[in-house]
């Protein structure tokens, strides 16, 4: 599978045993990526994190990036990329401090900057399923050598944030056949398929969806969620990258 990069953030790159080594500042064609490239030593493999909503998380959803991250990675050699996401759950397996591993996704997003092929090269991907399979079951394969709970068979709805959803919103993306609720799943699935890299996501559900529960969303019951969550994604990942499964 080669190299592989995690965007994300949340600290994954501060985890226990995690050595750094370097940091990379690139220029691609479409500006800047989110974050620098940070180089790390990862249970015995080279893997790069990068800060998708940027180091100091200042970028809003509906303005990272997306295609100078891809290229960037792309460019620096990575192979396979995990995407981890904090999402908002929507069915009944899908509640706070879940791990998903989704195989579909719906894209609601408007106006970003969403493909490689502005013209005058055109290219159509075949986008019928959108996660990368070999990844997807490494991904599957490393939580269960570890005894992570995680949901295998989920749709991402992809909205485009930043304020949160309606009830109503929430109500029709259910009826479309979501599962979760997320603001950075596209384009950055569609680009990497776009550019040859093998794409998984790694959602962990910090909410419940809007209208899925009678209490307001807020902050302190995200950050709460997301701790929970992050613990499950840390251990899966330390499997993935141990080498039997890689």
């Amino acid at each position: 599978m080669g190299m592989y990069a995690i965007i994300g953030g949340t600290g994954l790159e501060q985890m226990d045993g995690v050595e750094e080594v370097q940091r990379h500042l690139l220029e691609t064609p479409f500006g800047k990526p989110s974050s620098s490239l940070i180089e790390v030593i990862f249970e015995g493999k080279q893997v790069l994190f990068l800060s998708r909503h940027g180091e100091d998380h200042s970028i809003p959803p509906h303005k990272i990036n997306y295609r100078a991250n891809l290229w960037a990675l792309k460019e620096f050699g990575v192979e396979s990329v995990v995407g981890v996401a904090a999402v908002g759950g929507i069915t009944a397996a899908t509640g706070p401090g879940q791990v998903v591993i989704p195989d579909q996704i719906i894209d609601y997003t408007w106006g970003r900057e969403h493909t490689f092929f502005d013209g005058p090269e055109v290219e159509h991907i075949d986008f019928t399923t959108p996660y990368c399979k070999v990844l997807r079951e490494s991904l599957l394969s490393a939580a269960t050598a570890d005894n992570v709970d995680v949901v295998s068979v989920a749709t991402y709805g992809a909205t485009q944030g930043p304020r949160l959803e309606s009830a109503a919103e929430i109500r029709r993306m259910e009826q479309d056949g979501c599962d979760i609720v997320g603001m950075t799943g596209m384009p950055e699935a569609a680009l990497a398929r776009e550019i040859g890299l093998c794409y998984g996501c790694c959602a962990v559900s910090a909410n419940w969806a809007a209208g899925k529960s009678e209490r307001e969303i807020t902050m302190e019951e995200i950050n709460e969620n997301l701790k929970e969550g992050m613990e499950g994604v840390r251990a899966l990942l330390r499997q993935l990258f141990r080498g039997t499964l890689v």
